[in-house]
């Protein structure tokens, strides 16, 4: 098993999307170990959230897991296929606990001219709890950047961020528009924007999405994101 010391370490040994966006936990007091070909990086703090996240040969990846998988509140992560793979070669039980989406997409995508980035986040916050209360990413937390928006006229009511990027990985989180403005393709357009200025800055764009939201899956798939399933897993109890 060989530890990967620094981001450039990890981007040699994986070019899985999700591994290169995790990789980003090595300049926040994370760490990362290779072991036949598998990946796994540990971060303290990624998306609110202790996280494992490992991709690989079936083997390699069960290894990883056995070495640095147990701990405090720890979220191992990785496509749902393996994760079962996995907990099945595991000495001791393992459980899924949530399974959702990861959608990622490279290349370029033309920038529509009806987004932009906000000057101020002032509307954001009202625009959330209105229309996605539930949102990872709001004005102000750590590892959200900076905020994209539609109006009409004075009034903010399609918004998106970009958040937890990586050094080749932007990263999109917050997407919402206002209950009054749904359906008029507002979220496309500013989901366009953001997407559109990721790639141009790193080259790859991804996000999460909850795998039963089929209006926003299919959203993304049109803008040209591909999905994939992933899930959490937990020590039995």
């Amino acid at each position: 098993m060989r530890r990967l010391r620094t981001t450039a370490d990890v981007l040699d040994a994986s070019a899985d999307p999700l591994i290169r966006w995790a990789a980003q936990a090595l300049s926040a007091g994370g760490a990362a170990w290779e072991h036949r070909g598998a990946v796994a990086v540990h971060a303290p703090a990624l998306t609110r959230r202790r996280r494992l996240v490992l991709s690989g040969p079936v083997e390699g990846v069960a290894s990883l897991l056995a070495a640095h998988g147990r701990g405090v509140e720890l979220r191992p992560l990785l496509d749902r296929p393996l994760a079962h793979e996995v907990a099945a070669l595991m000495p001791t039980p393992w459980v899924e606990d949530k399974p959702f989406g990861w959608m990622d997409r490279s290349g370029s995508l033309d920038l529509p001219d009806d987004a932009e980035w906000l000057s101020t986040t002032d509307g954001v916050t009202p625009l959330l709890r209105a229309a996605l209360p539930e949102s990872w990413a709001w004005p102000g937390e750590t590892g959200v950047r900076r905020w994209a928006g539609v109006h009409v006229g004075d009034t903010l009511v399609a918004t998106a961020a970009e958040a937890w990027s990586s050094a080749d990985v932007g990263f999109m989180m917050g997407v919402a528009v206002h209950p009054s403005h749904v359906g008029k393709g507002l979220g496309r357009r500013v989901c366009q924007f953001v997407t559109s200025s990721l790639l141009t800055l790193y080259g790859t764009c991804a996000l999460f999405v909850e795998n039963y939201n089929a209006p926003a899956i299919a959203l993304y798939r049109k803008l040209g994101f591909a999905y994939r399933d992933i899930t959490t897993l937990l020590p039995a109890v």
